[in-house]
């Protein structure tokens, strides 16, 4: 499928990276297994690894009605030490649980504390069938890759709907000022179609439901979540990353989001120009970006995760579920025709 920049839409003045992906960072890989059975089966799992060492990293809760573990001991750390994994919101205890049985079975601490979101794909998918299961995080970790990555309904995004069109998993990168790589991945299932916006223009008040209907679910339009992470190999410390994450939630309220009341919505974003945080050494070296040479990465982060959103969007196909439940592919003519106005 066609991303936005096949299709002449850029997002901001800031180059991508080779792929536009989040696997831009080196040493970041990201996998993907995506369950689709009979009727009502559209789920899946998406792991991102970092470089397996400790990292620096800071996260942000931008509405807080979903989950994301391990953040306490990031925000009390400063560290990341575990991949990432994205599922379903009913699914996030056995895609922990299998990634704390791969780290031991790959002779790894005996402690683990891995960090795992969700977003609720109940619209499409049988979610209380618990259908995600320990072989399908092992799979999805054999399967990372630091090539380019799926998008749209795979993984985690299987079955996630957002701006009341197919939505799922979307990445997208950017050069900053100073040569440093920002990447961004999310897991999309969030926004009212009315409120979608793409580079400021209100599209989602082209595409009505007269056009393309609105998924039926019975829930109040615009309920959902989104899930974004952020890569850099900047320098950054801690409270650095933190300040990235916060940059998120720009970039989702550029393309109409607002983090309602029903919205699971964070940011969480690590940094590799740091290496060698395991030690026992009694001081550690570290390198640090001047915050004065940060506001690049801001505007990096915040094009990267708007432009990843719509990634998730264009590469996102119709699908129809659980009880017949059917969300419509955001139709790229229709995109297009909108923008041009």
């Amino acid at each position: 499928m066609p991303r936005a920049r096949d299709l002449g839409i850029e997002i901001g003045r800031l180059p991508p990276g080779p792929a536009n992906a989040i696997t831009d960072v080196d040493g970041v890989r990201v996998g993907h297994t995506t369950l689709i059975e009979g009727e009502s089966v559209r789920t899946g799992v998406t792991v991102v690894l970092p470089p397996l060492e400790p990292l620096f990293a800071g996260a942000h809760r931008i509405n807080g009605n979903g989950e994301l573990t391990g953040l306490e001991w990031i925000r009390d750390s400063g560290l990341l030490t575990t991949p990432i994994g994205l599922t379903n919101t009913h699914s996030v205890g056995v895609v922990r649980d299998a990634l704390v049985a791969a780290a031991q079975q790959g002779g790894e601490s005996p402690w683990s504390l891995p960090v795992v979101g969700e977003t609720w794909d109940g619209v499409l998918n049988e979610i209380n069938g618990f259908h995600v299961k320990p072989e399908h995080v092992a799979s999805a970790l054999e399967a990372a890759t630091a090539d380019a990555v799926a998008e749209g309904s795979v993984g985690g995004g299987t079955g996630m709907i957002c701006h009341g069109f197919k939505g799922g998993i979307g990445t997208a990168s950017r050069v900053g000022e100073d040569g440093w790589m920002v990447g961004v991945l999310v897991q999309a299932n969030y926004g009212r179609r009315a409120r979608l916006r793409v580079n400021g223009i209100p599209v989602g008040e082209h595409i009505g439901p007269e056009s393309v209907p609105l998924p039926r679910h019975g829930l109040d339009e615009g309920a959902g979540s989104i899930i974004v992470l952020i890569a850099t190999d900047a320098p950054l410390l801690p409270v650095q990353c933190e300040r990235l994450a916060r940059r998120a939630a720009f970039g989702i309220a550029r393309t109409g989001g607002m983090g309602e009341h029903s919205s699971g919505d964070f940011g969480l974003c690590f940094a590799t120009g740091n290496r060698g945080l395991e030690t026992d050494e009694g001081e550690l070296a570290l390198r640090m970006l001047n915050d004065r040479r940060i506001n690049p990465l801001y505007e990096a982060t915040i094009d990267a995760v708007e432009e990843s959103i719509l990634n998730a969007l264009l590469a996102a196909e119709t699908m129809t579920g659980r009880a017949g439940n059917t969300a419509h592919a955001l139709p790229h003519d229709l995109l297009l025709e909108a923008l041009s106005r």
